[in-house]
């Protein structure tokens, strides 16, 4: 690596360094910005964990209870990951939309800041705010209902790692087309994601929907860990098939979303939206 190369890489590093603090102080100086990354993961959290003391109440027989205990496992560990997925997504998107709101969009892609240095920037502090969300739900869900996620060892890193993907390409797309296409389509960043949840087969199988519907399904990423997510905890078997497909079609989404991504910075800055951040 020659010398100008190493400055460069160290210019680029120093920018998204920047970026990812900027951020962090602005989710230091708000408590009730970290407040709500950790409220609604909980609540829905607490939601579940009610059902499955629901589904197994004492005297009942020994094999239904279990089997019903197993199922409200599921339920606990499905809403997790979705939320894994969700806060990923928002987590991503938010920073943008910070941007965004204050009108500060143009000022950085007018400044030495690249496109990809801002999207790794806004990757990073998803990972963050999934962070400060997921270990301490986690935490409740194993002291207040016994159910342990980190348990599933392997398999929950790289249920975790696939759906962030996901979260990553669905958050490209959505924060082009809002910068493209101004602050009425905000929408689509809080409501993308629930969209999908019905074909993502989130707290039932893929064998449940329509056969058409069904090859909608395993066209998305997450279904993958989904289906992973009820065999490692049904059979103990972590399906490798699943996992290598979800990650083959995440590269393949993430690409196209890049792709996209640029596509909509080029055309908005050609049409000059990048400082119009109005309806």
């Amino acid at each position: 690596m020659t010398k100008f190369s190493k400055l460069s890489l160290q210019a680029s590093l120093g920018r998204i360094y920047a970026m990812v603090l900027r951020y962090c102080y602005l989710l230091r100086s708000s408590w009730p910005r970290v407040f709500e990354l950790i409220y609604w993961p909980l609540v829905q959290m607490v939601t579940w964990g009610f059902l499955q003391s629901y589904l197994t109440p004492h005297g009942r027989p020994e094999s239904l209870s279990s089997s019903a205990a197993l199922a409200g496992g599921i339920l606990i560990g499905s809403m997790l990951l979705w939320d894994v997925l969700m806060r990923g997504q928002l987590g991503f998107s938010i920073g943008f939309l910070e941007e965004m709101w204050s009108r500060n969009i143009g000022n950085l892609f007018m400044s030495p800041l690249r496109p990809f240095e801002f999207v790794i920037s806004l990757m990073v502090m998803s990972l963050i705010r999934l962070a400060i969300s997921l270990v301490p739900v986690t935490l409740f869900a194993f002291l207040f209902f016994g159910y342990n996620l980190w348990e599933l060892g392997l398999g929950v890193a790289l249920f975790i790692a696939s759906l962030m993907l996901t979260a990553w390409a669905i958050g490209l797309i959505v924060c082009g087309i809002v910068l493209r296409h101004g602050m009425g389509a905000e929408g689509l960043i809080w409501g993308i994601v629930f969209v999908m949840m019905p074909l993502c087969c989130v707290y039932y199988p893929v064998s449940v929907l329509p056969a058409p519907l069904q090859v909608l399904s395993w066209a998305l990423p997450p279904t993958y860990v989904f289906e992973g997510l009820r065999d490692i905890t049904t059979a103990h078997v972590l399906r490798w098939d699943l996992m290598a497909a979800s990650f083959c079609i995440n590269i393949l989404m993430l690409g196209l979303a890049a792709v996209t991504f640029l596509l909509l910075v080029e055309s908005s800055r050609k049409a000059g939206t990048l400082m119009q951040m109005g309806e």
